[in-house]
């Protein structure tokens, strides 16, 4: 579903660059969302001020900083004037006239409503959020773009009853909604079905500490997706200072325990975008050419980091060391069959890869994707089958063959990860115009000037074609 407040950006078409040749890049990315979004969390709950280096500033990250400022959060910005520049996407007019932070420093405070806290259609906001307004002073009302009401939230509701929160949704499990806090949340054991999200079990973890008897989570559902996300939120809470009891230290299958205590301010600088690097990564394997990302960390909790697993099973090859990860395309692109249940952001890359291979591709565990920005299964088969794909929707996933593809306009559906996929089926493929590129601001700012770059195209060459 489309934002009702429609502006030129959200109709303009993109004429999607075709490859010149093999792309010779080195391709900085901006810090990672996941990250800096549970960051910000994490330190407001603190008991001291701390700072969140190098976060990323995008539509999704600037909505939940301002969500924290509205419940009275401190965040204070370092400004440098050569920072991107910002599009119709900014969380406020203020916003996009401001040049890009370099730090925030964050000061925690003792959180207060009456307010309104705009999610858009951030999935992190929409349900980190609610758990930290149970422990505001006040009504807290949680409203966003008309896809946010589409988007399932019960698991983070019900759960929040269960903990002794006042939540009014008139019965819809969904946006819009009011938080009623008192100030304190009892906490203790709740049962919840993530099999939708597991953003669920990260909001409840997050906001933990800050409960009285703590919470224990016990997912009850089906299987688990992104895994790797909960993970991240698991080390981001005991480097913060929170004891954490995991399945994945040998705990109880699917049981999550936090204590509840003070967290510590922290000093994070906050790695690339490893989901953001697939484009790139992936114009190497397209073009059979070579892409590096400077700090690519040796080890993370990030899903991106099994690009390099999956393109080199493609056909590429990568190498990690102190320049960053570098990845190069072989020349042939190979199907691949896989799960990707633990990684599904990643699927509409990998599915506009796999439409450029030689050979059929099947993936699988990704029917947790109709939830997502948009029913991305769905958009997926609709958009390269208009190009003249073969794509077939499974119950979990998807069945790609190789077909000759032509040009033609791919729709985005206000989800940045179909846009950057349009953009990856353009460097093979001419006359591909992708609909509404600026809704890369969500994770990606200056998404095409970044694209220009990589193909060695003066900036805004794609505008101009």
């Amino acid at each position: 579903m489309t934002d009702q407040r429609t502006s030129p950006a959200e109709t303009a078409l993109w004429p999607a660059p075709t490859a010149p040749g093999r792309v010779e890049a080195t391709v900085t990315v901006p810090g990672s969302k996941s990250v800096t979004n549970r960051a910000l969390v994490l330190a407001a709950l603190s008991s001291e001020p701390g700072w969140l280096r190098r976060p990323l500033r995008s539509r999704d990250t600037l909505l939940m900083a301002e969500a924290l400022r509205t419940l009275g959060v401190g965040i204070e910005e370092t400004v440098s004037s050569s920072s991107s520049a910002y599009s119709a996407y900014s969380a406020t007019a203020a916003d996009s006239e401001r040049p890009g932070g370099e730090a925030w420093r964050v000061i925690p405070t003792a959180l207060r409503g009456p307010a309104t806290v705009d999610v858009g259609n951030a999935g992190t906001v929409m349900r980190f959020l609610p758990p930290l307004a149970a422990l505001a002073r006040g009504p807290i009302r949680f409203d966003g773009d008309p896809r946010s009401y589409e988007r399932p939230l019960h698991g983070v509701i019900d759960a929040l009853r269960t903990l002794g929160a006042r939540v009014e949704d008139e019965g819809r499990g969904a946006l819009p909604m009011t938080v009623h806090g008192n100030g304190s949340l009892a906490g203790g054991p709740v049962e919840i079905d993530a099999s939708s999200s597991s953003q669920f079990v990260s909001a409840l973890l997050l906001s933990g500490p800050g409960f009285n008897q703590g919470v224990e989570v016990r997912h009850t559902g089906r299987t688990l997706p992104s895994m790797p996300h909960i993970r991240m939120t698991v080390d981001m809470l005991r480097a913060a200072g929170a004891k954490v009891d995991a399945p994945q230290d040998g705990g109880a299958p699917n049981v999550w325990r936090v204590t509840p205590g003070a967290l510590l301010g922290r000093d994070l600088t906050v790695e690339p975008d490893l989901s953001n690097a697939q484009p790139f990564l992936a114009a190497a394997l397209v073009t059979g050419g070579r892409v590096t990302v400077p700090d690519w960390p040796e080890h993370t909790t990030q899903p991106g980091d099994a690009l390099r697993e999956i393109f080199t099973a493609m056909g590429g090859s990568c190498v990690l060391d102190e320049r960053g990860l570098t990845f190069t395309g072989g020349g042939r692109i190979h199907g691949i069959d896989i799960d990707l249940g633990e990684v599904g952001e990643l699927t509409p890359g990998i599915a506009a890869v796999a439409a450029l291979a030689e050979s059929e591709s099947v993936l699988r565990g990704v029917g947790h994707l109709r939830l997502h920005e948009t029913d991305r299964l769905a958009a997926l088969v609709k958009e390269i089958n208009g190009l003249g794909g073969d794509v077939t929707e499974t119950e979990d996933g998807l069945r790609i063959r190789p077909r000759p593809l032509h040009g033609g306009v791919f729709h985005t559906y206000d989800d940045h990860r179909l846009a950057t996929a349009g953009a990856v089926l353009g460097l093979a493929v001419e006359g591909v115009e992708v609909e509404n590129v600026a809704t890369t601001y969500k994770t990606l700012p200056d998404f095409p000037r970044m694209w220009d770059e990589l193909l060695g195209l003066p900036s805004g060459a794609g505008e101009r074609a």
